[in-house]
C-alpha cells in the first residue's frame, strides 16, 4: 500500500491501535459489568481515534515515515479497529439479547441497536466514510505539520 507494507503500517500505528482496543473492549467491560452508560459513555472510542487523527497526520511527516498517501492506510487501520470491536460488541449483543453500551438505544438513534443492518453500517462506515473524513482532517494537520516542524533527520 503506497510502497509499505501492511505489518509497517500497522508498527506505525501501534501505540494508538494499543489505545484504541483498551479504550472500546474496557467500554464494553464496563457496560457489560453494570456500570451505567452515563458513567461508561466517557470511556470513548471515537475520541481516540480522533487522537490517532491527530497523532498519525504529525507523526507521518516527523518520522519520515511518508506524506498524505501513506496517512490513508495509516487511518484506515485504526479506524477498522475500533469500528470492528464495535460491530463484534453488537453481534454480542444480538447473539445474548442483552443491551449494552454500543447497542443501547440511546447510543443507536433510539432505536433497537441489536440489529446486523447496525453491526453491518459500523462496518461499511469504518472501511469508506470515516477513513476518508480522518484523512481530510488528518491531511490539513499534515500540512501545517509540514510548514512548522521539521522532518526527522535520522528518519
Amino acid at each position: 500500500m503506497f510502497g509499505k507494507s501492511f505489518s509497517e503500517y500497522v508498527r506505525f500505528d501501534k501505540v494508538i491501535l494499543w489505545l484504541i482496543a483498551i479504550v472500546a473492549l474496557g467500554r464494553l467491560a464496563l457496560s457489560l459489568g453494570g456500570v451505567p452508560n452515563s458513567t461508561a459513555k466517557w470511556v470513548s472510542v471515537t475520541a481516540v481515534i480522533g487522537l490517532g487523527v491527530i497523532y498519525a497526520a504529525i507523526r507521518v511527516h516527523t518520522t519520515g515515515f511518508g506524506s498524505y498517501k501513506q496517512l490513508l492506510p495509516a487511518l484506515w487501520i485504526q479506524t477498522m479497529l475500533g469500528e470492528l470491536i464495535v460491530a463484534a460488541s453488537i453481534v454480542l449483543g444480538i447473539v445474548t439479547h442483552k443491551d449494552n453500551i454500543f447497542t443501547a438505544p440511546e447510543y443507536s438513534g433510539n432505536a433497537d441497536g441489536k440489529t446486523w443492518l447496525h453491526a453491518g453500517a459500523h462496518v461499511i462506515a469504518g472501511a469508506i466514510v470515516l477513513p476518508l473524513l480522518g484523512w481530510l482532517i488528518g491531511s490539513l494537520i499534515l500540512l501545517v505539520t509540514k510548514k512548522v516542524a521539521p522532518r526527522d533527520a535520522g528518519a
